[in-house]
This record gives structure tokens, sequence and C-alpha cells, in this order.
């Protein structure tokens, strides 16, 4: 499919693919509503930096049809750990969370979005590709969109769910203030041998420097490191390295094959607002940050829930007043989301002569229930019920 297949006017244009922008076509479909799913890239990734689906996020799926297709594919992990190399520091067991999801589950992005591909088609939903957006002109009845070719289509209600670089908010004028990180991260999916589980996510908060360790379904595992430069493709001597000087030492991990990788520098940033008359952000183009505690992607599929659920009232008669409530509630949730993200990231990356300390503090809060419990919590999301 290609732009000239485009509708010439639809309920709900959802500018992006990713998982935010497929979860919330799929709740306007459930519900009957036309949609018009278009994304600049000719095929969706097959590589992808996001790993995880938290408890909140499976919850919120759940009436989409979803969850369990995710749940049977992915690797529960019961227990998250953050580790100064073989020292446990502080355990964290979401075994007796108030889910039905007490876990993490690792899975990656791509097949997170082609299980939700999967579900939009069955709906009669389709995404149309390659569609790059080039302009917004919109009224008080709707929004004109102009596409790279020429095409044009007119909306009800456009969605900006294009990512960091979103063309959507910067069309509407959106500010998306923030900074980023001095520090690179490197990434990779690699098969391991020695002493890694396949049940845990660690977290490695060694004097030499972060490294996370999260399995994956197809018996690889994802590695994610902070370092000041990382080669534009970490390669296994690389990431041996970083596993070896921050990773297990009584039972060292050694890398068979390194699958993928990549590198990339970490925003923090929000937008000002998520609504501009009828233009409204979710996901990445909404809010950025680090990866630390694996938040990304299910704040953006969340934000895709609840905007789902306010666009199926509004194009049922109620207010469009409910997008402003959307703004309310969701924006908070980012901005509590990118400060975890951000304390995580600056406890990983403190000053190489404080990192003992940060351990020895690390351990005694580690020993504190209610400081464990308060940690999965945040992490699986459900904070934000």
């Amino acid at each position: 499919m290609s732009a000239s297949t485009l509708p010439t006017s639809t309920s709900v244009l959802v500018v992006g693919a990713g998982p935010t922008g497929l979860t919330v076509a799929i709740a306007l479909a459930l519900r009957g509503h036309d949609i018009t799913v278009v994304d600049d890239q000719a095929a969706g990734a097959n590589t992808s930096r996001a790993a995880v689906v938290h408890a909140h996020t499976l919850e919120a799926l759940e009436p989409l049809g979803v969850s369990n297709r995710l749940v049977e594919r992915g690797v529960h992990a019961p227990r998250f750990t953050i580790r100064d190399r073989d020292r446990v520091l502080v355990p964290v067991p979401f075994g007796q969370l108030p889910t039905a999801y007490p876990y993490t589950l690792m899975i990656s992005q791509a097949e997170t979005e082609a299980i939700l591909l999967q579900r939009l088609a069955e709906l009669g939903g389709t995404v149309v590709r390659p569609a790059t957006v080039a302009g917004l002109d919109q009224d008080a009845d709707g929004v004109t969109v102009t596409f790279a070719d020429g095409a044009q289509v007119r909306a009800d209600y456009v969605i900006g769910a294009d990512g960091m670089h979103s063309t959507v908010r910067d069309q509407a004028g959106i500010a998306f203030d923030g900074a980023t990180y001095d520090e690179s991260f490197a990434l990779a999916d690699v098969k391991l041998s020695g002493g890694v589980p396949d049940d845990e996510v660690i977290l490695y908060f060694s004097p030499a420097g972060l490294v996370v360790v999260a399995p994956l379904p197809d018996g690889t595992h994802r590695i994610v490191a902070t370092v000041d430069t990382a080669p534009p493709e970490p390669h296994a001597a690389f990431v041996q390295h970083l596993l070896d000087s921050r990773g297990p030492v009584a039972d060292p991990v050694s890398v068979e094959d390194v699958v993928w990788s990549s590198r990339f520098r970490v925003h923090h940033r929000v937008a000002d607002t998520y609504r501009a008359g009828r233009i409204i952000l979710a996901g990445d183009a909404a809010h950025v940050h680090s990866p630390a505690g694996g938040q990304g992607m299910n704040a953006g599929i969340t934000d895709a829930v609840a905007l789902g659920s306010a666009l199926h009232s509004i194009l049922s008669g109620a207010s469009a007043t409910l997008l402003d409530d959307y703004t309310a509630t969701r924006r908070p949730v980012a901005k509590q989301v990118v400060a975890l993200a951000d304390r995580l990231t600056r406890l990983a990356t403190a000053d190489r002569a404080l990192r003992p300390l940060r351990n020895i503090v690390l351990g005694v809060l580690g020993r504190l229930p209610a400081f464990r419990t308060r940690l999965a919590r945040r992490l699986s999301g459900l904070v934000y019920r």
C-alpha cells in the first residue's frame, strides 16, 4: 500500500504505526469507528529498543484482546534486581503484586507490534505505507492533512503517534522542551553462556558503570549499557568488555554472538500540551526519556488506551473537552515516568568516586520491604491505576 490508497476523509487519522498508534487504532476500530493509520516507513521495524511490557500495560490491553497473545509469547520475569557485580543490592519481586500479571514480560517491540498489527487486521484495519505527512491545516470542523506526494485526507481528528521527531507535533506548534544526557547508550541482543538467569531482569550498578541484562523469548538477552562513546554497532568484544567489567564475577558471562546492536543518545522531554484543537499527541511524540526502568513503550500504550476511550466518547456525542481531560491526566503521568527514569539514570551515571557510596545506600534501602514494594509498584505501572 502507499499514500495513493488513502481515503479522502476519515474520522480519525493516526500518524505512526508503532505500539502507540496501533493501540489507539485498535481501541477505536473495536468500537466501530472509521480510522486510518499511516506510517512513513515502507515496512515495520524488525529491530527495536523496547523489550519490556509491564503489568499495568497488560491490564490496559486486556479489553482490546491483546494481552493473552503477548503473555503467551513473552518471557515472564517475576523478579528484578539491582546488583553490584555478584552482590544483590535491591531485590524487587513482582510475585506479590495485586495483578493477574505479577511479572515483567520480556518481549521485543517488533513482536509486540506484530501482535498489535494482527489484531488491527482482524478488526478490518490496515496501515498505509509509506505515507509521509508534509502539512496539517486545521479549522473548527477538522484537519486537512497533506502528504509528501500531494495526497490529502480530511480528518475529524489527527493523532500524532509519530515518535520523538514528530511532524504532527511540529506542525501543531507544540513545544517539546527538555535536554539530552551526556552519555550514550549501547544496545545489543546477544547470545550468552555462563552466569545469567533466563527469568530475571538484572540492573548492574557496578563501580565501572551500568549494564542491564534481560532475557528475551528467543533465548537471547537484551544488553543496555551507559558509555561515554559507543560504537555505531557494538560488536561482541565491546559487549564482552562491558559484562566483564560490570557484570557477574563468580560465574562470568560469555558473549557467543551478537544478533543485533545499536547505539543512541537519550533525551528527556515532555510536550507542553497533548492537544492543539483537533490534533492530539501520544507516546514518544508527547514524552521521551531514558530507558531506565523500561517505561517508554508502556507509557505510550497506556496513553493510547486512554485516548481511544476519550475519542470514542467524543465521536459518540460527548464534549470534546474530554481531550483536555486526557492531557490533564496523562501529562502528569509522563512527568512522573520521566522523573523516575531520570533518577535511575543519574544513579547509574553518578560520578565514579561516588558509586561505592551509592551502592552502600542502595544496599541499606534494599533491606526495607516498604522500599522494595514501592519500587515494584512504580516499575510495574500499577501506581498509575
